[in-house]
Formats: structure tokens, sequence, C-alpha cells
């Protein structure tokens, strides 16, 4: 009977390819056979501290990471934006919550080695106004962190941080204009458990700015230890 209803539904409401976004072939995969080599990982050459890819191997930071200081310990991305931005894209505004299934399940295969090494007490999504997840229905870095969350056995903490004002959307800034944009944009929400070390859940990482305003206001209630983890990441510059 669960078989009838499985072929039932994929009938009616086929699982959606990440990358083509077409009916996934063959059926009961997360993702097309013929679609998975056009995601590109980011490369073993990466800056030590934020994870963009380098174009050096002599190189240890990008130029980012050598004029600002971060606040988080390290970053890391799965995929090279220019691979994934569609992709990305339908998952954040095309109500396309499903990806999170293939994606989570991609970041927790990949990241295996240092998710074990950061000994991370709980995953926090960056927060969304209450207005855009309204709009939206949904959190993407929060489908995204308790999908990993499953995968790991790490918690979510979906309500530790949460996003205060409605800021101007990043992307729309230049670099020298995000970080007063998210000034005072978060707050603690829920903080009754003790943790030392948390891994940030984002989607995409471009300059850093709004994991380390989080990362600012997580060390002033006593976590010491701050990872980030995102979907993307652009290249060096």
């Amino acid at each position: 009977m669960k078989r009838v209803l499985w072929w039932i539904r994929e009938l009616l409401f086929p699982r959606r390819c990440p990358v083509c976004d077409k009916p996934v072939r063959p059926a009961g995969h997360l993702i097309c056979d013929k679609c998975r080599n056009k995601l590109k990982y980011v490369s073993k050459i990466q800056c030590m501290k934020c994870g963009k890819p380098l174009y050096k191997e002599t190189e240890e930071y990008c130029e980012d990471c050598k004029k600002k200081h971060h606040e988080f310990v390290r970053g890391k991305s799965l995929y090279e934006y220019k691979t994934a931005s569609g992709m990305i894209y339908r998952f954040k505004y095309g109500k396309r919550r499903e990806y999170a299934e293939f994606l989570g399940w991609e970041m927790a295969k990949y990241f295996e080695d240092d998710i074990r090494k950061w000994k991370a007490e709980a995953l926090i999504p960056v927060p969304i106004h209450k207005s855009r997840k309204q709009q939206r229905g949904y959190n993407q870095a929060e489908l995204l962190a308790a999908e990993l969350s499953r995968r790991t056995g790490i918690p979510m903490k979906s309500d530790l941080v949460v996003r205060r004002r409605k800021t101007i959307p990043q992307k729309l800034l230049k670099q020298s204009e995000r970080q007063n944009n998210l000034k005072k944009a978060f707050k603690i929400g829920k903080n009754d458990v003790k943790l030392s070390t948390i891994i940030i859940i984002d989607d995409i990482y471009t300059t850093g700015s709004t994991v380390d305003e989080m990362t600012k206001l997580l060390k002033e209630t006593g976590i010491e230890k701050v990872y980030v983890l995102t979907l993307a990441i652009g290249s060096a510059i």
C-alpha cells in the first residue's frame, strides 16, 4: 500500500530536480542523474578563513579576509555560486522547499569531517524578518539547518537569534553599506541553554557581514566558537 501511495504522489506531485527543476529522473531520486555534475563543488584550494576558492595554491587567505577581521572561526561553502545560483533562487523565492532534502544531505555528506571536528552543540539558521517569512512561507536557512540536524543529530536552535528589523537585501547594497545595514538587525530570542560552540547555517556567503553581526551577538551570550556553513559562495576577488 505504501508503494502504491508513493507512486500516486510521484504521478500527481513529482519531486523537482534542484538543477533543472523538471521531475526527477529516475523517479525516487533527489536529483536527476544527468544534472548532478552541473553543480561545481568549492575546490580544496580555498581561503582558510571564509572558504572562498582561491586561484593560487600559495595563497592562504582571499583579499577580503586579508583586509577584514571576521568574528567567526571558520567558514565553508558547498558549491561555487555561479553553478548553483538558479537553484538557490528557486529554493529561496520559488517555493521549492523540497530542495532542502537533497541540499541538506549534500551538506551533511560533504562537511562530515568538519562537523565532527568542530564539535558543535547547535545549528543556528540565519533568521529572516517575520514579514518575509510570512510572504515566502518559510526560511530557507531554517529548512537547511533542520535537514542537517536530522542527518547529523546536532540540534537546531531556530529561536536563539531573531531578526528584529527588516533590512534591505544585502545583494542590493555596496560592500561598504552592508555592515551598517545590519546594525542592531538581530537580537537574542530564547537563550535557556548554555552553548560554547555553534554552526551558523545560511544559503549564500558573500562578504560575511551577516554572519559577523550574528557572531558578535552570539559571543555576548557566552558562546566561544562560531563556525559557518553555507550552500554557495562566490569566487575570491
